[in-house]
Order: structure tokens, then sequence, then C-alpha cells
């Protein structure tokens, strides 16, 4: 049975309140069950990875609610003013790697220089295998940019983030 609901092409745990606007009434993460789905066709190096980078998400970002949006997992804060200005990242598969992608990823630190692209804001990891992904550094950027203010485009302390 299907507990899920899709409202414009997001999928809704029944928890998650009203959907519109994305103003949701509590933390979420999709049953296990809408994940398996949406990975039916992934190979199972690349579940391996996304796997872990939600594993790592809910730990760090508990206040985090996971929709399926535009072919990947999104990551938001609730009641944040949209999928967009609220977004802390996008996780998306490609074929040969999982891509990490952060909405506001130009205003990040990234001492590592894990960060990739040349849009305006818009910033990505490209993960092509669980062993060599650097998982501590992955953990930092998912952090701070679930603390990012993009209405003041600085790093908030104020989040509490594990």
């Amino acid at each position: 049975m299907n507990i899920c609901r899709q409202v414009e092409g997001v999928i809704i745990h029944p928890q998650a309140g009203n959907p519109e606007g994305y103003n949701l009434s509590e933390r979420t993460m999709l049953p296990f069950h809408q994940i398996e789905t949406f990975l039916q066709y992934t190979p199972a190096h690349l579940q391996d990875i996304v796997l872990e980078l939600r594993n790592i998400i809910a730990e760090v970002v508990p206040d985090a609610v996971e929709v399926i949006r535009w072919g990947g997992l999104s990551y938001l804060h609730e009641g944040g003013g949209g999928i967009v200005i609220a977004g802390i990242c996008q996780v998306g598969i490609r074929e040969n790697y999982v891509r990490l992608d952060f909405i506001h990823g130009a205003f990040l630190p990234d001492p590592h220089n894990l960060l990739a692209g040349t849009q305006k804001a818009k910033r990505f990891v490209q993960i092509k295998t669980y062993e060599d992904a650097p998982w501590e550094h992955l953990k930092e950027l998912i952090i701070n940019s679930a603390k990012f203010d993009p209405r003041s485009l600085a790093i908030k302390s104020s989040k509490k983030m594990k």
C-alpha cells in the first residue's frame, strides 16, 4: 500500500502536513519502500552511495524534509520558503556516478576543493565510488549548506546540527 501522496511531482509522506509551498509540519524522510522504487534501476554500487548520503543527511540535519523532485532526492528545511530557498542539497543519479548538488554551493566554504560547477550559485560534487568518497568532507558541506541563509548570504551558527 502506498501511504505517500504525490503533489505537483513531489512525493509527500502523510506526516508531512500541508505540502503547498512546502511548508511541512514536521521532519520526515520518505519511507524506505519509496526509496527502493526510486532506486530500482540504479546500479548497486551507486545505490550504496545514495543510501549513505541519505543516512548522513538524516543524521546531521535532523529537521530535513526529503522529497523526490527534479529526478533526485531533495532535502530542505520545513517552512523555509520553498524548495529552492529552503534547499539543503539534492542527491541525483547519473549514468556512472552520484551527484550531490548544493543550490547555494557557491557561497559555501570548500577548503577541500570538492565543489565543481560554473553556475551563478549552484555547485556539485561527483561521487563515483563508495570507497573513494570523502565522507567527512561531504558531511561538512551538508552541515554548512543546512546552516546557510540565502537571504543574508551567510552561514548561521544558530541552527543546531550534529
